[in-house]
């Protein structure tokens, strides 16, 4: 079920910037029980919303790991997103008009202490299992950090403790071509269009690998010279995304992913950051990962104190966590069995 949050008041972000108006859309499955102690949080990625269960099927929903009729299960839409929470589509009190590019720089701590502020409307004292993957893991291990009482346990997938060069390298080729397009300033939903689609196939090199683009976009006519399958797979995922995502979004939301750092204002290294999460972890890599090798998940499990490491041996790459969200779903119910 959808429902919307309003703050009653501001919103400071990490850069000093207020947001007058803070508004945040969030889905509910499930009921509490009576001792409000059976709380599943889904942190999103960059570009899902708040309706976990239709994203994460296998993993999340009726007769999956995390079931409704056991757990009641919350998932807010990031801030900065197009999907109903506060962003650049949003209108600014100020002016009365969407803020559009002026809307201000997120992190990801701004992105989780608005979760906490939900989370303090919602009366729940503790939270069972905060689960994430991708930039949903990077809001899980800020959470765990911010509010180490309330986490009980966390999950996280294709994540890593601090944003890696090569990741704010992709994001900062993403946003190059998001600028490339002279719309991208104006103030209109679909400013920035023909970038974002090119911005989205960037990401796709990423999502994906070598060889499962290879396996599922191959041409079997050896004389064509033109129109290749997967030339127009890219242009297809492009247009997938602007029909669903706005550009001004997507680029405040790189930014945000290209700040993430654990350790930045608590410790030397990540690596005494990570120390500092006393919860109990399972973390999970996919073998073929681009965008957050399992190098990255390896270096996390190493560094928590009681952190379980599972390998997901999938050829899907990053999207890996979510085409395999079964397989996933079995590795975490054993483990909150254990």
């Amino acid at each position: 079920m959808q429902h919307r949050f309003v703050s009653p008041q501001p919103f400071t972000l990490e850069s000093g910037a207020v947001l007058e108006e803070l508004e945040i859309v969030y889905h509910t499955y499930g009921s509490l029980n009576a001792a409000r102690s059976n709380v599943v949080w889904v942190c999103h990625a960059l570009t899902a919303n708040a309706d976990a269960e239709a994203w994460w099927p296998g993993l999340i929903g009726p007769g999956a790991a995390i079931n409704p009729d056991e757990y009641f299960i919350v998932c807010a839409n990031i801030l900065g997103s197009c999907y109903g929470s506060t962003g650049p589509l949003s209108i600014n009190p100020a002016t009365g008009q969407p803020y559009y590019m002026r809307f201000p720089q997120l992190t990801i701590r701004d992105l989780v202490k608005a979760h906490i502020l939900l989370r303090n409307h919602l009366e729940l004292p503790d939270i069972f299992l905060l689960m994430g993957g991708s930039m949903g893991g990077y809001q899980v291990l800020e959470w765990a950090l911010m509010e180490p009482a309330v986490i009980r346990q966390i999950f996280l997938i294709a994540s890593s403790g601090s944003e890696s060069a090569w990741g704010i390298a992709i994001h900062e080729a993403q946003r190059m071509a998001i600028e490339a397009d002279s719309s991208w300033r104006e103030e209109h939903p679909q400013a920035g269009a023909a970038g974002l689609k090119a911005a989205r196939a960037i990401g796709m090199l990423t999502y994906r690998n070598y060889t499962a683009i290879s396996e599922q976009q191959r041409d079997a006519d050896p004389d064509k010279t033109d129109g290749f399958k997967a030339a127009s797979y890219m242009r297809y995922q492009g247009e997938k995304l602007v029909s669903r995502f706005n550009a001004q979004s997507y680029w405040i939301l790189t930014k945000a992913l290209d700040s993430h750092n654990i350790a930045r204002h608590r410790t030397a290294t990540l690596e005494a950051a990570l120390a500092k999460i006393q919860q109990p972890a399972l973390v999970m890599g996919v073998s073929s990962d681009l965008l957050c090798p399992v190098t990255e998940q390896q270096k996390i499990a190493r560094s928590l104190p009681q952190a379980r490491y599972i390998e997901i041996d999938s050829g899907y790459g990053h999207d890996g966590f979510l085409v395999e969200a079964v397989v996933i779903g079995e590795q975490v119910k054993h483990w909150l069995e254990r």
